[in-house]
């Protein structure tokens, strides 16, 4: 099977903790032969950490909300190796953004997941991986990008997925998250779209793909994958998306699927 695992609030808890059940759960499903695939909203930078948390050193991984799809190998200098990435102008839609949250917090993410990601100010501590550069707002939409950024401390998230139904975005693709942050990728991208490239390229039947996550850009992964298991945490919109709900991710509820698919 391929086996699409999210990160945040599935795989690690808020604190980044990871329990020593959830790893050896992961590590039986791919010893087993099924390929696992991690699929975040996660740049490549903040992903690569979790692979190696995971003991993950083969097989695929879908980064930035499906923009970026790395392919894992241990005899890479990098132990990775970016096999797809998908840009887009984020001028249009990041200038629009701005005249409802002048003063939110704004980070482009390109196609060198080695470069700094531009941001207009810091970011909250420990909400960011990797090294960022301060840049102008020209400076921040003059390039291709595969994922924007927009954070603002002032709103809720309730708030803030208010305040994107009144912009109306066009041609991207968006999903907002726990608090007020927003992801914007090329339109058509998502977790889903990057998975099916990958499970194309492995061979695997449409029938034999499962994923768990608890976020809004699980939504199209939970349509794509032919078992779809929800969080016990995740808000009612994505749990009703799934095709069955486990535990939350205090209780272990990624071991309870993974273990149960082994049996």
């Amino acid at each position: 099977m391929l086996v699409a695992l999210d990160v945040d609030g599935t795989i690690l808890n808020w604190d980044e903790r990871l329990t020593d059940r959830v790893r050896d759960a992961v590590g039986a499903v791919a010893a087993a032969g099924h390929d696992v695939v991690i699929a975040t909203g996660r740049s490549v930078v903040g992903t690569v950490p979790v692979l190696d948390r995971l003991g993950l050193t083969s097989g695929w991984a879908v980064c930035s909300n499906g923009a970026v799809t790395i392919r894992l190998d241990p005899e890479l200098p990098l132990g990775y190796e970016v096999a797809e990435a998908v840009t887009f102008d984020p001028a249009p839609a990041v200038k629009l953004l701005r005249e409802y949250l002048p003063t939110a917090i704004y980070l482009v993410e390109g196609p060198d997941p080695l470069a700094p990601r531009l941001v207009t100010a810091p970011f909250p501590e420990h909400e960011l991986a990797g090294v960022v550069e301060i840049v102008t707002f020209d400076e921040l939409v003059a390039a291709p990008a595969t994922r924007v950024v927009v954070r603002s401390i002032e709103h809720t998230a309730d708030e803030f997925l208010a305040v994107m139904h009144q912009v109306g975005l066009h041609g991207v693709n968006y999903a907002v998250g726990w608090t007020a942050w927003l992801d914007l990728a090329p339109e058509g991208v998502s977790k889903a779209s990057a998975l099916e490239l990958v499970r194309a390229r492995l061979g695997v039947a449409g029938d034999a793909t499962l994923a768990v996550g608890d976020g809004r850009n699980d939504l199209e992964m939970f349509a794509w994958a032919a078992r779809s298991v929800a969080m016990g945490q995740a808000i009612e919109a994505v749990r009703v998306a799934a095709t069955e709900v486990t535990a939350s991710i205090e209780d272990d509820g990624l071991a309870d699927v993974l273990e149960a698919l082994l049996r």
